[in-house]
């Protein structure tokens, strides 16, 4: 039985259209632009001043570089610095036209061996991310010309293209550029400006951006402090744009002065096994089968996103390419069984009393409810919760037995699947899933250039996934923005990217901000 609105995801998103969902664009009047003013923004942090070294701050980054593609507020792939790409029948050659007239922040022309000297550099000297498996794939960088770049692979390579969204082009005369890049020199609307580490960070804007005319603001200045209640700052106009928790939605919904949007990628919830070196009795593919059945996916995902979150067993949702509507139909643990489960560990030989679980997460309440449906098993549970860097260093250790994250918005598919192959980068969270069979199915996948059958075959891979319970998958959410209605010309994207090829902060601008109505 489906646990999904009949309309699937419009159903879903229907469903908080009580809360103002909208498109911030359509909500925006048709104005000419004013400019000036800066845009105070607060999504997410920025980790490193070195952009190929990142490892989740793309929501500040982009301001001020930029690839060769990028990925639009519908998932496909755009060309960005490239203003056209090509990729030969076979799925290994691809070639890259760039734009004239692009400069880097430094006032120094792009061309292709400056983009080449990137690739070069995260193929070289970079480890782990995103981009280790295209770059270990890559059989040579070429440059034809000034404005050509050709990428020869040595198989096809499917995500390729939606990949390259995340490698940025810098200047080669980057301070660090043969170490660790401590100002990086890019393309983008707007500078490297003032960086106060979990503070703030400024980005002026660059007078000699590629975009005729833009950016309309002088600035944009992102909060960089985790965990702070961003609803209060907004609705007093401290704030422009900022990612909000679901509980201050209904206050703001009342605000006239703010719009509520979502990015259009999903947030996705599971639980997973320790799958390095898993200690009995789970080890045992019946206790955790008991432990998927303990799981209630609509209550989890009721308390974590609302009605609209919406249960599956997939890394996606319905209407992306890669939903399996039959696998997502068979989830045998699309609801509870506490019965079928604690017959599972009887069978087993399993008293839960005499097991204490390990379980680690994240300083979130998502993972405390995960935790309680656990021990209604019987479970005692110690439950460690953990900031970012402690969680990944008790993770990485592998003396624990269920681990309750979640992972966000993709720029494609593969980044999710490449966290669990074997030499895949940080699979901590999936409890390091060392599977041959695994990978092969992932990289048949990879090697597919027929979108039909790529999809097949991930869902093949997939199929893995389940019938071993490496994790199991409690449901999605969309991440929910809100922004003051001053800001014009801005609407969330794909993922959580401030800046696209067509879209983001370079469009961006302020409106004059209405008076208070007096009461």
């Amino acid at each position: 039985m489906t646990m999904l609105p009949p309309l699937g995801r419009r159903a879903a998103l229907a469903g908080a259209a009580g809360l103002g969902f909208a498109s911030f664009a359509q909500a925006q009047q048709a104005e000419t632009p004013r400019r000036g003013g800066t845009l105070r923004i607060a999504t997410l942090g920025l980790d490193t001043a070195d952009p190929h070294r990142h490892t989740g701050s793309i929501a500040v980054q982009q301001a001020y570089v930029e690839a060769l593609t990028s990925i639009a507020a519908n998932g496909t792939v755009e060309p960005f610095l490239a203003e056209a790409f090509e990729v030969s029948a076979d799925g290994r050659v691809h070639s890259f036209r760039l734009r004239e007239g692009v400069r880097f922040h430094d006032g120094s022309a792009l061309t292709s061996a400056e983009v080449i000297a990137n690739l070069e550099r995260v193929k070289n000297r970079v480890r782990g991310g995103w981009l280790v498996s295209a770059m270990r794939l890559a059989e040579s960088f070429e440059a034809p010309d000034a404005r050509t770049v050709v990428i020869r692979m040595r198989e096809p390579y499917a995500p390729l293209l939606n990949l390259l969204s995340e490698l940025w082009i810098l200047s080669p005369n980057s301070p660090g550029w043969d170490d660790t890049i401590t100002r990086p020199i890019g393309t983008g609307p707007f500078t490297f400006g003032d960086w106060r580490p979990k503070a703030r960070f400024v980005a002026p804007a660059f007078s000699g951006y590629w975009q005729p005319g833009r950016p309309y603001l002088a600035a944009v200045e992102f909060d960089l402090r985790d965990d702070a209640d961003f609803s209060l700052a907004l609705r007093a106009g401290d704030l422009h744009v900022a990612s909000v928790g679901r509980d201050k939605l209904a206050a703001l919904s009342r605000d006239p002065a703010i719009r509520l949007g979502k990015l259009k990628d999903t947030n996705w919830f599971f639980v997973s096994f320790n799958n390095r070196s898993p200690r009995a009795p789970f080890d045992d593919l019946r206790v955790r089968q008991a432990i998927a059945y303990s799981l209630d996916k609509r209550a989890f995902m009721n308390f974590t996103a609302g009605q609209d979150g919406i249960v599956t067993n997939q890394m996606v949702i319905p209407g992306n390419v890669h939903f399996d509507r039959a696998m997502h139909d068979a989830d045998a643990h699309v609801r509870p069984d506490p019965d079928r489960a604690r017959a599972l560990l009887r069978e087993a030989g399993v008293t839960p009393a005499q097991r204490r679980i390990e379980l680690v997460s994240w300083q979130e309440s998502y993972a405390q409810v995960a935790a309680q449906m656990v021990t209604r098993l019987g479970f005692p549970v110690n439950h460690v919760a953990l900031d970012d860097l402690g969680a990944q260093r008790r993770l990485g250790q592998y003396d624990w037995d269920l681990a309750v994250f979640s992972s966000g918005p993709r720029a494609d598919l593969f980044l999710r699947y490449v966290r669990m192959m074997s030499d895949g980068p940080n699979p901590v969270l999936w409890g390091g899933v060392q599977d041959p069979e695994f990978d092969a199915l992932v990289n048949a996948a990879v090697r597919e250039p027929d979108q039909a059958r790529r999809a097949v075959a991930y869902n093949r891979a997939w199929q893995r996934v389940l019938d071993r319970y490496y994790t199991v998958v409690l449901g999605h959410s969309q991440n929910v923005i809100a922004n003051r209605s001053e800001v014009q010309g801005w609407d969330p994207g794909f993922t959580w990217a401030c800046h696209w090829a067509s879209g983001g902060v370079a469009q961006a601008w302020l409106a004059p901000r209405n008076p208070a109505p007096r009461g």
